[in-house]
């Protein structure tokens, strides 16, 4: 076996251009495969991290979004005082009412406009999101119009640092701080004091309210009473849940999508695989004769042909995959379309993205090289070794 691996690799070095050309379009769509995989896993991990396993979402029953739902605050006030729901030292619940609302505002460089969230937060909204940190500025003052940005809003939209003067319902918001969130879908919003947000949009009502609950037990529970108190229409959910649940849409889309494409350019790959393959079977019908006569069988020829198309293949595949390895490095956004907010996040890859990407890799080595392999296997040794 190590000798016809030797050889089959012998065999592939001496056809040097059409090998490279082989593997080559190998890795190009390897890497179109794996770019679609990790920027559907980017998506999806930016929005599970958005959420916490501790933490529950409560929205108005029915509503898929917090953008959807109306909470009424006496609602609001039923769910936080629920038993399950943790208290602080000062003997406050962990929870924290908040309203989200689309704004729209021009990026950078284009100038073209998007969706940006805006979120008014209360007083724990901080507390029960560790990740949530400033990097650049300070917190806004109470009673002001005073904003902070998430670091991808910052980074992607007009005045949206520190210092900027954003406007909306009415008013100019100042920007005086830059805040960070781990990587998640947080950061591609803009927070501020609800009181005066939900003032200035005339919304005297929550979208969400957001409890910590550490127990799956104690979180069921309360989910049972709440979801069954004829004063409250509510859906509650853990906030990784939801925040998962939000990307189906746009992941389902770029999965059906790029698997599409990467099966039209796996045609063209696996095509070029094969007319390889028959080339190198017509140049060495005489050393296939030879090998029959010295009693190699059939479907060891067979083998042989067949290792070298998977080989090329697999190399094809690792270029492919350590080329969108560097895709990591790069940020793209996109608009959230169970929100309809832009959604900035990166390529993610993932163990589970590198073996499917080698399987489809030897896949297109086993379809292109099949073929071939057959008719070496099916030529006479007489035949072969007659030819020139």
């Amino acid at each position: 076996m190590n000798l016809l691996a030797a050889y089959s690799f012998r065999n592939v070095l001496a056809r040097r251009l059409t090998s490279t050309l082989t593997i080559i379009g190998v890795a190009l769509v390897v890497f179109v495969f794996c770019a679609v995989l990790m920027l559907s896993n980017g998506l999806r991990q930016t929005l599970v991290d958005t959420g916490y396993e501790e933490n529950a979402i409560i929205i108005r029953k029915a509503s898929q979004t917090e953008i959807q739902s109306i909470l009424l605050r006496d609602m609001a006030n039923v769910a936080r005082n629920d038993v399950a729901v943790e208290t602080g030292p000062d003997g406050d619940p962990f929870a924290t009412g908040e309203l989200l609302v689309l704004i729209n505002q021009p990026k950078r460089g284009s100038g073209e406009p998007s969706n940006v969230p805006i979120r008014g937060v209360g007083k724990y909204s901080t507390t029960i999101r560790p990740n949530i940190r400033l990097v650049e500025g300070r917190m806004w003052s109470p009673g002001t119009s005073e904003i902070i940005a998430g670091r991808k809003v910052a980074e992607n939209f007009q005045n949206g640092g520190v210092g900027g003067t954003v406007r909306f319902a009415s008013r100019d918001w100042t920007v005086v701080g830059v805040f960070e969130a781990g990587g998640s879908g947080f950061e591609s919003e803009l927070w501020g004091d609800y009181d005066q947000l939900a003032q200035a949009f005339q919304r005297p009502i929550y979208s969400s309210l957001t409890v910590r609950v550490p127990s799956q037990e104690a979180f069921n529970a309360m989910r049972e009473r709440l979801e069954n108190d004829p004063r409250v229409t509510v859906d509650v959910k853990r906030e990784k849940d939801y925040y998962a649940e939000q990307s189906n849409f746009t992941r389902t889309y770029i999965n059906v999508l790029g698997i599409i494409i990467s099966i039209i350019f796996s045609a063209g790959a696996t095509v070029g695989a094969m007319i390889t393959m028959y080339a190198s079977v017509s140049g060495r019908t005489t050393e296939i004769g030879t090998l029959r006569a010295l009693g190699f069988s059939r479907f060891t020829v067979l083998s042989t042909f067949l290792v070298e198309s998977v080989f090329m293949a697999l190399f094809g595949g690792a270029l492919g995959i350590l080329a969108a390895t560097f895709l990591s490095r790069f940020e793209v956004s996109t608009t959230n379309w169970d929100t309809f907010a832009e959604l900035a996040f990166s390529f993610q890859t993932s163990w589970k993205i590198v073996i499917g990407a080698l399987i489809f890799a030897v896949g297109m080595g086993i379809v292109g090289g099949f073929l071939p392999a057959i008719q070496a296997s099916r030529i006479r040794i007489i035949e072969a070794l007659r030819a020139k």
